[in-house]
């Protein structure tokens, strides 16, 4: 027990240290983004569209990567697969440590878009699956949600830095911590691997041997160390094998579309109407952070036994509904910080879905089951900036700043 809970704590470190440097960029790259395409301006339709384009390509990668890497990590170990994002991780930041001029913007959008093909949700779905790994079905709702909160704590350090630092230092602070957080894991971490053949525990890039009969002799053969890839219909007869997993995907696509949609237009959004800054974005996610860690660290764990996962997944779902009514009819600056209020209870939705979805498939399988999860919630996010973009230009913001070239 004590060997888990002390590799638990390393994973802790780990997923707290890669989301304070992914989540310090994002109050600062509006306005990097504002500066490369409209300088001058607070207002920009073509950044909303190339921001909602890159969200939908990315959505578009991740789909099609996360049911793979979550399945080969049952096959050669959570710890392998974890250093491949955490390493990609750092290239995007590191760019714009260099420079924020144009040029270096598009070396930026370029390669953070192919990037977080892999990167994106990848590091949540691999510690979720060496959670599962190490916690029985009972106590996995609460150990989603304090790493659930861990994550909201890095978003609350990360934004609480990103008021003080300066736009330049902020992406080198990301591109560091970045690659403390890689050398971290790899010396600390333990692998985890679901108990299985020895066949499935061979390194990624060894062939492995399989045995034929011929005239009563055992002859080995190679395999191809892929063969085990997950197709198309695999992944859809997994989404299909019980009726909770299947509800579940629903579920998790139609949560991901809603929030794939306030993240692609949210912030542009307040921007133009409110003409919110970097420190105003800042204040306003320190906000929602602070309320989100606590509830999840500290209240969520008590309301898990007497209540159950389910209800606190309806729970969470109801009042993200109403958070994103109150956004949509945001007449004055301070409702969007009114509504960070309802981060108390918003934020069980997410582990407590993971935790439902954790407990339908085996131990052999949670790498498979979350990565699909993910595929499904990229899937969401592939649609969702290109619709909320064009309804934020079009409907909810001025209209003598829409840029006539981009109107529908």
């Amino acid at each position: 027990m004590e060997k888990k809970l002390k590799a638990l704590s390393h994973l802790h470190v780990t997923v707290f240290m890669s989301s304070f440097a992914s989540f310090i960029v994002v109050p600062a790259i509006t306005d990097v983004t504002m500066f490369a395409l409209c300088p001058g301006t607070d207002e920009c339709s073509v950044a909303i569209y190339v921001s909602g384009i890159q969200l939908a390509v990315i959505g578009i990668g991740t789909a099609l990567m996360m049911p793979l890497i979550g399945n080969v990590s049952d096959q050669y170990g959570r710890k392998s697969l974890l250093t491949l994002p955490m390493a990609l991780s750092i290239i995007p930041s590191a760019v714009l440590a260099c420079s924020r001029t144009t040029n270096f913007f598009y070396a930026y959008y370029a390669l953070r878009t192919l990037t977080a093909m892999i990167c994106e949700g990848s590091i949540n779905c691999l510690a979720l699956a060496y959670l599962a790994d190490n916690v029985t079905d009972s106590q996995r709702a609460t150990a989603f949600g304090i790493l659930s909160g861990i994550s909201s704590g890095a978003y609350v350090c990360a934004t609480l830095a990103a008021r003080f630092i300066s736009a330049g230092s902020i992406f080198q602070v990301a591109t560091l911590v970045s690659m403390l957080a890689l050398v971290y894991m790899r010396i600390f971490l333990e692998e985890s691997i679901p108990d299985r053949d020895d066949s499935m525990t061979q390194p990624i890039l060894k062939e492995s041997e399989d045995a034929t009969q011929k005239d009563g002799n055992v002859i080995p053969r190679k395999v191809p160390a892929f063969k085990r890839i997950p197709s198309l219909r695999d992944i859809i007869c997994l989404l299909r094998s019980s009726p909770s997993f299947t509800q579940a995907a629903v579920v998790a696509f139609l949560y991901s579309f809603a929030e794939g949609g306030m993240l692609a237009s949210s912030m542009y959004y307040l921007k133009a109407r409110f003409h919110f800054n970097k420190n105003q974005f800042a204040d306003l996610l320190l906000i929602a952070g602070i309320i989100g860690t606590a509830s999840q660290l500290f209240i969520m764990p008590l309301l898990v036994s007497p209540i159950g996962d389910g209800r606190l997944l309806s729970i969470g779902l109801f009042f993200s509904c109403v958070n994103n009514i109150i956004y949509s009819l945001a007449w004055s600056p301070w409702v969007p910080y009114a509504s960070t209020a309802l981060s108390v209870v918003m934020v069980y939705a997410s582990p407590s879905l993971r935790s439902i979805v954790s407990k339908q498939v085996g131990p052999a399988e949670q790498g498979k089951a979350q990565g699909c999860i993910s595929g499904v919630s990229s899937l969401a996010n592939i649609i969702a900036p290109l619709i909320f973009s064009h309804i934020t230009v079009s409907c909810a913001l001025p209209s003598h700043w829409r840029s006539p070239s981009l109107r529908v």
